[in-house]
């Protein structure tokens, strides 16, 4: 096991503009041109049109908190608000058109027109997409959902974790999980934020600094959630081994067996002899989730990594992080320090690239299967 055993323990816009451009091949090839650019405007409180009946660009992405995309070779744009995407096109003015929300629901608008050069909404454009913006933002809020992420880099500041080595081609080199854990955790912490930006990615540390185990799950423990939403927790290590030959990744999560208290007592003072039933319940919630993040996490390492590094499978274990975090988790070993095939791999930028690719896929995963599933993952 690892020398770290002591933490263990311790959209296609081809259905909107069919109909547009002369033939499909002919819109594939337009969209490889650099035709378009990004209008990106924030949006800190609604605004007013200056003209009655119409917003100027800014007006209108104030208006209904969005940023704008637009293609200029299309003279269609596409604006992204809290997770959602509506995408339209422009016309001349008093023109009426369809746009796309989700790439899945149609609505009337009157079109964007260009005026002196500027593109203008009218007011019968951004009223009706506000009204379809605030509905599914109010079904978002409805919907069993994963509000946050926690990246839990293994290691860090005294406590070096693994370390491992080695004399390759001549040329020494030291391989110290705390560093390795940090890059990948970055580069998976980069893709989450990128891919979500409406979910909280956290991470237990940012740096070469040492949070204990007690503030590691303290932190992951103290996420504030609303009724419909759900966290979970991967904490990413280096494996290390007597056996010099051992390599490979492996994805853990908490066994089965262990029994732990997931339900706030006081929340049942008038029922307390259901308490323990909820708490079985929960548990068995959890350990299915967890197994299925597991699961996605091993494919996508699989899939990604190739022949480059066995796989080592999946396993059970009662580490610390894992079995006091009060949410589905799993703890992911990328490789051995102690070997020097491994070691060489993570020394390696596009390799520990590879893994915050995998990590972030396979978790990718999970949150579409929850979050379309309602929040229920099968046994």
């Amino acid at each position: 096991m690892s020398g770290g055993m002591g933490e263990r323990n311790h959209e296609s816009r081809g259905l909107f503009f069919r109909g547009l451009v002369p033939s499909s091949s002919f819109f594939r090839f337009c969209r490889l041109l650099p035709v378009f650019f990004l209008l990106l405007f924030p949006a800190p409180r609604p605004l007013h049109a200056q003209n009655p009946g119409s917003f100027s660009t800014e007006e209108a992405c104030g208006e209904l908190g969005a940023q704008l995309r637009w293609d200029p070779f299309f003279r269609s744009g596409t604006l992204t608000a809290q997770g959602h995407r509506l995408s339209f096109y422009s016309g001349a003015s008093g023109e009426r058109g369809p746009a796309l929300m989700d790439g899945k629901e149609l609505i009337s608008v009157a079109l964007p027109y260009f005026e002196n050069g500027n593109l203008r909404f009218p007011e019968n454009f951004v009223v009706p997409v506000k009204h379809t913006l605030n509905r599914y933002i109010e079904e978002d809020m409805s919907r069993f959902r994963i509000a946050a992420v926690i990246i839990d880099p293994g290691h860090g500041g005294k406590d070096s974790g693994a370390v491992g080595t080695h004399s390759i081609n001549g040329k020494s080199l030291k391989s110290v999980e705390k560093e390795i854990t940090l890059e990948v955790s970055k580069g998976l912490y980069s893709l989450l934020s990128s891919a979500y930006p409406d979910k909280r990615i956290l991470m237990t540390r940012q740096g070469d600094t040492y949070p204990s185990l007690e503030d590691r799950v303290s932190i992951a423990n103290s996420v504030a959630l609303k009724e419909n939403e759900a966290i979970i927790y991967v904490s990413v290590h280096a494996n290390a081994s007597l056996n010099k030959s051992a390599r490979g990744y492996e994805v853990w999560y908490l066994s089965p067996e262990y029994r732990r208290t997931l339900v706030d007592r006081e929340k049942f003072t008038d029922s307390a002899e259901v308490v323990h039933i909820f708490n079985d319940m929960l548990e068995e919630e959890f350990t299915m989730e967890s197994i299925t993040i597991a699961r996605f996490i091993l494919n996508r390492f699989t899939e990604i990594l190739g022949t480059s590094l066995p796989s080592r499978g999946l396993k059970a274990e009662n580490w610390y992080v894992v079995r006091n975090a009060r949410m589905p988790s799993v703890l992911v070993e990328l490789g051995f320090v102690s070997n020097p095939d491994d070691a060489r791999l993570m020394a390696d930028q596009a390799h520990l690239k590879k893994f915050s690719e995998a990590l972030y896929k396979g978790i990718r995963d999970f949150v579409e299967e929850f979050e379309n599933s309602g929040g229920y993952i099968a046994p």
